[in-house]
Parts: structure tokens; sequence; C-alpha cells
């Protein structure tokens, strides 16, 4: 099947899904296409011993498209750039070291919660991980979705500080979250210390996030020069276009974090290029443009991820294991966030809400199924994989529903 079928039948099945959603269900766009595309392949798989050509046929689609490569090298430059754009920076400045502490030491903190008490949960089942693997579950697993809870924290109309940090945490954590990931796949794939260097590992992570965060700063420079010597949308566009894409190429090729770039580079463009200047007709183009762009990419990763059902390897003994590691994920994330809390509360102020709030709101999404599917064989790909792909159901399902009720229910 050649790529231009493959993508065709791809978007017709997008528009279908997003169609049921906006007319019958009337969910949260992501959330709502993602559930029809589950219940689309769980009836494939119903029908499978009946029209075992129906299963093959999605299984030819699905297998066909690269989902770590499609996410991680495509449609992440494009949603983390979308969502970054459109941010407020002064409300970010506001909230800026919790959402530092959040985004780093949040996601460190979690790691090692998660892996640990993970690591200790499958020991009790007796279904024992190498430590290794399960922290590196715990790292793939602790960055949190900013596209999947900006909608929903938007329509509430939830207190605006509250907002901005979750958001802002959501759009940078991606980024430390895949280097943390990185540095710990070199331990796994070693099998022990031996050969592995602290001080260079440091040192990478280092670069990785600090060059990436000075190249996205760059990159919204150099557009931004570009930008004000025109005033043609069209051009504008194509500036911002061609930017994301080879900046993200670009940032993969010199060792930084492609996500952070992006965020930089999208709240520079956003609040520099069109919030101080006066073209009104340019803004509301570049602005709807990207908002489509937004729209369009997480329903393509939101349908994929429901899709995938049929190329993930399940049994029962790991759907017990996967209800069980989003509890575990759920119980880090509250101490995490509340052990971060009890650090700062002498220099910042926190509402009494705040670690449940973050937690009910830190939904997973597509980047932590794209991590767990690069994952190499001899690292726990079998359990691994099913595990995260039922954790982040869980998470957009289960909380993405339940969290304008639970929002509504602490901040009354």
């Amino acid at each position: 099947m050649d790529l231009f079928t493959i993508i065709s039948i791809l978007m017709v099945l997008v528009s279908i899904f997003a169609y049921l959603n906006t007319r019958f269900l009337k969910l949260q766009t992501t959330i709502g296409t993602m559930i029809i595309s589950i219940v689309f392949s769980l009836g494939i798989l119903g029908l499978s011993k009946l029209f075992p050509e129906l299963i093959k046929f999605e299984k030819d689609i699905v297998g066909s498209i690269d989902f770590k490569k499609l996410l991680m090298d495509g449609l992440l430059s494009f949603m983390l750039f979308a969502g970054a754009v459109h941010v407020k920076i002064n409300e970010l400045k506001s909230e800026k070291w919790k959402i530092v502490a959040f985004s780093s030491l949040g996601v460190l903190i979690s790691t090692a919660l998660i892996g640990s008490i993970f690591f200790w949960v499958l020991q009790q089942i007796g279904m024992p991980l190498p430590l290794v693997h399960c922290l590196l579950f715990g790292a793939l697993i602790s960055p949190t979705d900013p596209i999947s809870v900006l909608g929903i924290l938007k329509k509430i109309g939830i207190k605006k500080s509250m907002e901005t940090t979750i958001v802002g945490e959501s759009l940078f954590n991606d980024g430390v979250g895949v280097v943390v990931f990185l540095t710990l796949l070199q331990f796994a794939n070693a099998g022990n210390l031996e050969g592995i260097d602290p001080w260079g590992i440091a040192e990478n992570f280092l670069l990785e996030i600090g060059g990436g965060l000075l190249f996205g700063y760059l990159l919204g420079r150099i557009a931004h020069r570009a930008i004000s010597k025109i005033n043609s949308y069209e051009t504008e566009v194509l500036i911002t276009l061609g930017m994301v894409m080879g900046g993200y190429a670009v940032a993969g090729k010199i060792g930084v974090s492609g996500p952070l770039s992006m965020v930089v580079a999208g709240l520079f463009i956003g609040n520099r290029t069109y919030r101080q200047e006066k073209k009104e007709k340019t803004v509301d183009y570049v602005d709807k443009f990207w908002e489509l762009i937004d729209i369009l990419s997480n329903a393509v990763l939101f349908v994929l991820i429901g899709l995938e059902i049929v190329l993930i390897p399940f049994t029962q003994q790991l759907i017990v294991v996967g209800f069980l590691a989003a509890i575990v994920v759920i119980i880090s994330r509250f101490l995490s966030v509340s052990v971060l809390i009890v650090l700062l509360k002498k220099w910042l102020h926190f509402d009494s809400k705040t670690s449940l709030l973050m937690t009910w709101g830190g939904l997973r999404g597509g980047i932590s199924i794209a991590m767990a599917l690069s994952l190499p064989e001899e690292v726990s790909w079998n359990y691994i994989v099913p595990v995260t792909y039922l954790v982040v159901i869980f998470s957009i399902i289960v909380q993405g529903l339940t969290l304008e009720k639970v929002i509504i229910r602490l901040t009354k």
C-alpha cells in the first residue's frame, strides 16, 4: 500500500471520527476521537473471526505508520509550537519558578517514585523487571500532555495562576522527560555501570536542555526579524512553518532538545512578534493557521493511539499490571508535586488544592507511547509498551472525562 493511500485512509477516518464526536459525543476533540477510534478497533477485533480480512487491513494500515517517528520527528514539533504560540509569556513569568521546578525537578522525582514503586509492585505480583527498566517506564510516563488538558481548563475557567502552572509545566516537561529517558536508556543498554561516564551524562543532559532553550530563542529571533520586515500573511505563515520544520530537524542534528526549542520559539513568536506589532489581519491569519494545525495534528495523533490497539501485545496479566501502573502513576504524581510544594512553600505561594488539581490535571499523552515504542526489545518492550498504552488510555479517558467535575468540586 503506497504512502498516499495510507494517509488518505487515515484522514478519512480522522474526519469521520471527528464528525461523530462533534455530532453525538460532544467531548473534547482529542478525547472524543480517541474513544471512537478505540471502539472502532475493538469492533474490528470482534468481527475478525467472521471477516479476518478486516483486521488484516487495519493492521496493514497501522503497521505501515512508524508511530514513534511520526510523533517524535514530525507532529510533536507542530503541536508544541502551536501550543506555545498562543500562551501569554507574561502569565508564564508570574509562575516561572513553579513551572521550572515542576517541569525539571518534578520529572526527576516522578521518575524515581514511579520507577521504584512500580519495581516493588511487580515483585509483589511475581513479575519482576530490572530496576532500570522500571525507571525507564517512570521517565517515559512522567511528562504530562498540554494538549489534552488545555481545552478543558479554558472551558472551566479555572484560576489563572493554576491554569498557567499546569499548562506551562506540560509545555516544558516533554523536553526534560525525553532527555531523562534517553539518559536512562544508556544505562539499560549497557546492562551495568561499567563504561558509563556520569560526568559525560550530566554534561549531555545540560547541553540538551540549555542548548534547546538557547536554540529556540535564536530561531524565534531570526524568524521575528524576517517577519518584522514584511506585511504579508502568506509569507509569514510560510516563515513560521519553515522555522518549525527546519529548526526541529537541525536541533536533532546538533544534539539539543527539539521539543524545548519549539516551545521557546513559539513563545517568542507569539508574544514578541504577534502581540506587540499592529498587524491585525496578519495576526488573525497566523493564529488561525496554527490553531488548525494544532487541531489536525492532535486529531491524527489521538486517532492513531486508538487504532494502535490492534498491534499492542496485550494479555490478561498485562491488563491487570496496566491498571496497577495507572494507580502508581497517580500516587507518584501526587507525591512528587507535594514534595516540591513542601520544599518551595517558604518562597512561593501555593493554593491548598494545588497537589490534587495538578495530580488529576496531569494527563499523559502520545509522547509517552512514542518513547515506549522506541525501546529495544531487550529492554522489556513486551511489558512496557502495553502497560504504557493502558496508562495513557486510562489517563485520557478517566482523568480527562472527570477533570471538569473534579476541578469544580475542588474549587468550590
